[in-house]
């Protein structure tokens, strides 16, 4: 396994000490997220269950919490309005688990390989539409409008990624769209709305919402560089499996604008039809053409990025923590 090539900025603390500060939070979104979770439906009841003990970071409820903190907000609202993103954020992960007909996630079986791809999807669509129950109770405009133009854009990203699978055309602009859609921009929407709760200035919210959207293109960005340089024990999914699943992810891109003209045709040829033949070969030609590297580099500039968003906010414990998950975000090596 070779991960020394994310850990290249020095953190301010660790994901451990960031999450010692959100502890109280997170203890009580993760109730929430168990209680609003229930249905009277047996098989929702299930995955539901099985969702929750497959763990995760809960990174974007943790991310809204922090910002909030930052932002000096001392009430309530940002339990729920955390329980919402990380409601939508796991809809998304059902139904991309169906779409690429994943059977691993975070080292457990996916849902849709327990119980079917029906299952899941609407098990999905049951998350969705619980979140928007839960943005209704907080009886907000702003918010709601924020999340509900969000979760569209998320469909959005998820319908363009489609459209990339098997493209072997696919160049870096179009893949970043794919990313700002997809990923970035709930991370985007969980520091604004932290900011909005916490009354910022709007320079301060739209501040925060950048420092979301740039952490949002450094985390997927360095998670697609770990299906080339992890191990399928570390990362919790099968090494690979971007390739195989036909998607041009960064590394490739980079790869294919250097290799020689045999190595281009063999990665062409993957991504268009899948598969995983020629997988040593492949991650070979990658790291010799420095591919890992570049990709590295773009993810720690969304990073830095990220990190200079946070210039204007007041200086907090809670702030600092913001700074060493932009830090984390490159450096993870899951």
């Amino acid at each position: 396994m070779n991960t020394s090539v994310l850990q290249t900025i020095e953190p301010v603390g660790d994901f451990a000490s960031v999450r010692a500060l959100a502890e109280g939070d997170m203890q009580r979104i993760d109730a929430l997220i168990r209680q609003r979770l229930a249905s009277d439906v047996v098989l929702i009841n299930q995955i539901a269950d099985h969702i929750i003990a497959s763990g995760g970071k809960r990174l974007r409820p943790m991310l809204h919490a922090l910002a909030a903190g930052a932002a000096g907000y001392n009430g309530d609202k940002h339990i729920k309005l955390a329980t919402v993103i990380e409601f939508i954020h796991t809809s998304t992960l059902l139904h991309d688990d169906v779409v690429d007909e994943s059977d691993l996630r975070r080292g457990r079986k996916t849902a849709n390989a327990l119980w079917g791809n029906a299952a899941s999807v609407l098990v999905g669509d049951f998350l969705y539409s619980r979140s928007f129950q839960l943005m209704v109770e907080l009886d907000d405009m702003r918010i709601m409008r924020i999340l509900a133009d969000t979760t569209n854009t998320i469909a959005e990203g998820e319908v363009l990624q489609l459209l990339n699978i098997g493209n072997a055309d696919v160049d870096e602009a179009a893949y970043l769209a794919v990313i700002e859609r997809k990923t970035a921009v709930l991370f985007a929407a969980a520091t604004q709305l932290g900011g909005l709760l916490g009354g910022l200035p709007e320079s301060q919210v739209m501040a925060l919402r950048h420092y979301g959207m740039q952490l949002g293109y450094a985390f997927q960005i360095a998670d697609d560089l770990l299906d080339y340089v992890s191990d399928s024990r570390t990362l919790g999914k099968n090494i690979g499996d971007d390739l195989a699943e036909g998607k041009p992810t960064l590394p490739l891109i980079y790869a294919m604008q250097r290799v020689g003209t045999e190595e281009a045709r063999e990665m062409r040829h993957a991504i268009e039809h899948g598969g995983l033949d020629s997988l040593d070969h492949i991650l070979k030609a990658i790291h010799d053409s420095g591919a890992i590297e570049r990709t590295r580099e773009c993810a720690m500039r969304h990073a830095r990025a990220a990190r200079e968003a946070l210039a204007s906010l007041p200086a907090s414990s809670y702030r600092e923590a913001l700074a060493t998950l932009a830090d984390y975000s490159v450096q993870r090596t899951f």
